[in-house]
């Protein structure tokens, strides 16, 4: 199951379960949209790989499969 994480790696920007904006690569790493096509061209910083958006969980589903409160946020990431 997708950790669903809070916000982007890059910016910290607060990216919520229901968020357009989120995409991730295949581990799960988290963008919003600006820093993927801004930032890291559409390439994970982490692993290269592509960046797909993020599926949204149904709120319904979020009470017994929540979205994680872990924040991520890469050193160095803005230029």
């Amino acid at each position: 199951m997708l950790e669903l994480r809070p916000n982007c790696e890059c910016c910290d920007r607060d990216l919520p379960p229901d968020s357009p904006d989120a995409v991730i690569c295949t581990f799960e790493c988290t963008w919003c949209r600006d820093c993927a096509e801004t930032v890291l061209r559409g390439a994970c910083r982490n692993c290269g790989g592509n960046l797909v958006p993020r599926p949204i969980r149904p709120a319904a589903l979020l009470t017994t499969n929540p979205a994680s409160t872990v924040r991520v946020v890469a050193q160095g990431c803005r230029a």
